[in-house]
């Protein structure tokens, strides 16, 4: 199997297609990166700017610039000695517009007898036969049908027609009722949707590739990348989704003949990765968190917590309360219609239970997941342990819960025994955690925002060095060629932000004057949002990206808020609050608070770049397979998508390290290089993820083991050092304790046998070494054995 040393992420777009990509390989080459990653490219909805909404799996978008550019792309990478990695989505397809969906269209057009009707996961006879579509603005809505050229129009939605159910003089109304499909009022959706979809995007169908011949349907293209060797690896979105993914990437193994496979797989702390999956690992969720908290100060959990108890009226926030409440609110709203269908399949299985209760059991047993789901009978701990947390909550179920148990797959000895019902709740648990957790409860909790990143729990603080040593010492002896990430297309906030939040750990009184004083400045005012949790978390989000303009961060705000679901939501929004909540980010960014942000903004700056450098140099240099996601070479200060997905000037950032590359001694005068100031043009960052990459491409035998190194002196608590088997890498924590007590003094750290290069400032060291003088230029080493 071919595996990539280290990945580079790039969002095709319809402004930045196939052919944009391809213009970026020289760059890329001569930045370090062995593999280019793409996002999705098959051809999907008009105007996406992120692809994950597949309208047709069997072709390459001609928006991102069609079968010829991925040809070319992949011709002019291989020809540099890159490989290609490719986003694919098996879960779902957009269906947004069905005229550009050939599958989704067919169903609507033939119902259960069209060839595409096992390719979506439909509930017929939960719809009277028919599919329910929730797109009316009310019921009386049905009156703005209209029938136009052969089909059925609401507004500009156009709709096929069933063969023979219209003759001249019909009514719409009359023709729309002898359809596969009905029309409902979308307040309808949440509660009666008769097709599963992508958790609450009705847009999005899910797809059933547990049916081998859907499978092989919506893989052909994918397939043909492969096997004519356009791609040599696959990134799986949403696993979680499916059926099976343990059978699905089997499947893919086998049909692939054995290519490189990633999971985008969340795991919460201290769950591992199923070790049966047919994979390489995961997308680096799970490494991203453990560097974070790595470089986040113990100490600032108290005073913080204390702050965030403070802002709340006194009442401290339990984690596992919250979540448990935003996932059971998820399940009775937004989810419900998934719940209805699980309490429907309970039936057919031939549990006998008031629905009424089943329905209250189910979504007791899903608000109570510890995990994103089980994959039974691998996992039973995870559902006996749903199970047992829903009875202490609910005891009033404990007869329904004891009922429902079997029915769920507790105890099920192999695949076999498992129901429809079990295998239904477990692609139903994953949606759950992501609506419940990720997108309210991280609003919500506002501690540290740092933490609360995908993948993550925020509850957990920090971890030791020793913790995070172990944990990296587990990846390389399980999973070694998984991807390692810091920020992805879909991370709350890009590492360059969490970098320089995680500073507040270490200025915890600091913060609390700051918070304290703009919830005092703005009381009573137009700007006055009366949350303070929510003034807390958008403060976090103002100093992380600063300096950031008015309308990102209010972009940000409104998005935060909407998520949070406490003051205003997407279904129904709150002009009024919104609107103080722009007025707030208003004078935090350009008016009288300004000048108190950019203050306290400034002291968080060295030490967040100090920061944002060794978890750079952590991601890129530990076991596993570094990604760097567009942009983040430099200091890239982005927020939650689409801020995360704005275009990169990939011309700039050539000329930047054609320019680094210049200085390297050769060019000029022998010697060591001169050293980068740490500003906010971010080349140190530059040179820093240019000469880790080189190193992981050009020598992967430099990174064959791992051992963690001590450093010895009053400071050792803030050096975090691992020596791969040739290269060592010396990182930095807590920068601003360290400056408090005056630098590292004569804190040491002994380098394996042999003479090493600090690669970036080409110094030469060996035996003990004082980091004051290791790390005088930057806050992290490089260091290469020579010879």
């Amino acid at each position: 199997m071919n595996i990539p040393a280290n990945t580079y992420r790039l969002q095709i777009t319809p402004d930045a297609g196939l052919e944009h990509a391809a213009q970026t390989l020289d760059y890329l080459h001569q930045l370090g990166v062995h593999w280019v990653y793409l996002s999705p490219i098959l051809r999907s909805s008009e105007s996406s700017d992120h692809g994950y909404d597949v309208t047709d799996p069997t072709g390459v978008d001609p928006a991102r610039g069609g079968p010829e550019a991925l040809a070319e792309l992949a011709q002019a990478a291989h020809q540099r000695g890159m490989g290609v990695l490719v986003d694919i989505v098996p879960n779902h397809q957009g269906v947004a517009v069905p005229e550009h969906n050939p599958w989704w269209w067919s169903v609507l057009q033939e119902g259960q007898g069209s060839r595409y009707a096992a390719a979506f996961d439909i509930d017929w006879a939960a719809g009277e036969g028919k599919l329910l579509l929730p797109v009316l603005a009310d019921e009386a809505d049905l009156a703005a049908l209209r029938l136009e050229g052969g089909h059925l129009y609401y507004h500009d939605l156009k709709l096929p027609l069933a063969a023979g159910s219209w003759k001249e003089g019909d009514e719409p109304a009359e023709v729309h009722e002898r359809q596969h499909y009905r029309l409902i009022d979308w307040r309808r959706g949440d509660a009666e949707l008769n097709y599963r979809r992508f958790f609450t995007i009705t847009t999005l169908a899910g797809v059933r590739v547990e049916n081998p011949d859907v499978l092989e349907a919506s893989h052909t293209e994918i397939l043909r990348w492969v096997h004519s060797g356009l791609v040599d690896g696959l990134r799986i979105d949403h696993p979680d989704g499916l059926r099976d993914p343990a059978s699905y990437l089997q499947a893919l193994q086998d049909l692939t003949g054995g290519v490189y496979t990633v999971v985008e797989k969340i795991l919460e702390p201290g769950e591992e990765l199923p070790a049966h999956w047919a994979t390489q690992g995961t997308t680096g969720y799970d490494a991203l968190a453990e560097i974070d908290r790595l470089l986040t100060d113990p100490a600032g959990e108290v005073p913080l917590t204390d702050l965030d108890t403070r802002l709340r009226g006194g009442e401290a926030l339990d984690w596992a309360a919250l979540t448990h409440g935003t996932k059971r609110a998820v399940t009775d709203t937004t989810l419900h219609a998934e719940v209805e269908r699980l309490a429907r399949s309970a039936a057919q299985d031939g549990l006998s239970l008031d629905h009424t209760t089943l329905v209250d059991a189910l979504s007791e047993v899903l608000a109570n997941f510890g995990v994103y789901r089980s994959y039974l009978p691998h996992g039973q701990e995870e559902l006996a342990g749903a199970l047992q947390r829903a009875a202490d909550r609910r005891p009033d179920l404990q007869g329904a819960l004891d009922a429902l148990a079997p029915v769920l797959g507790l105890n099920a000895a192999t695949d076999a025994d498992l129901s429809e019902t079990a295998r239904r709740l477990q692609q139903t648990s994953g949606m759950v955690m992501a609506k419940g957790v990720e997108d309210t409860a991280f609003y919500r909790y506002s501690r540290l925002t740092s933490l609360n990143e995908v993948g993550s729990d925020p509850s957990q603080f920090a971890l030791t060095p020793e913790e995070v040593h172990a944990a990296f010492a587990r990846r390389l002896e399980h999973w070694p060629h998984g991807l390692t990430a810091l920020s992805t297309h879909d991370t709350k906030r890009s590492e360059g932000v969490r970098a320089r939040i995680k500073v507040l750990a270490e200025l915890p009184g600091e913060w609390e004057s700051l918070v304290l004083a703009v919830q005092e400045a703005v009381k009573g005012s137009d700007a006055d949002i009366g949350d303070g949790p929510l003034l807390n978390l958008t403060l976090q989000a103002v100093v992380g990206a600063w300096p950031v303009s008015a309308e990102r961060a209010g972009d940000y705000a409104v998005k935060a808020a909407r998520e949070a679901g406490l003051h205003t939501t997407w279904l129904d929004p709150d002009p009024a609050f919104e609107g103080r909540l722009a007025q707030l980010v208003r004078r935090l960014t350009e008016g009288d608070l300004q000048a108190r942000l950019e203050q306290f903004a400034g002291a968080t700056k060295g030490p967040g770049y100090s920061n944002a450098l060794a978890q750079k140099l952590i991601a890129l240099t530990m076991p596993g397979v570094p990604d760097v996601y567009q942009g983040s070479e430099v200091w890239s200060p982005a927020l939650v998508d689409p801020d995360n997905r704005r275009p990169v000037d990939y011309a700039a950032l050539s000329e930047r390290l054609a320019a680094l590359d210049q200085d390297e001694p050769g060019y000029g005068e022998p010697g060591p290089r001169s050293a980068i100031t740490i500003d906010g043009h971010g080349d140190v960052k530059l040179l820093l993820t240019s000469r880790a990459l080189r190193l992981r491409r050009d020598h992967p035998e430099l990174f064959g083991g791992y051992t963690p190194m001590q450093a010895t002196g009053a400071q050792a608590e803030h050096a975090f050092a691992f020596n791969r088997g040739g290269v060592v890498a010396v990182a930095t924590r807590l920068p601003v304790g360290l400056a408090r007590q005056g630098g590292w003094g004569d804190t040491a750290l002994i380098l394996p046998e042999g003479e090493y290069e600090e690669v970036l400032t080409h110094r030469p060291f060996g035996g003990t070494v004082l980091l004051r003088d290791l790390l005088d230029h930057y806050p992290v080493a490089l260091l290469r054995q020579l010879g």
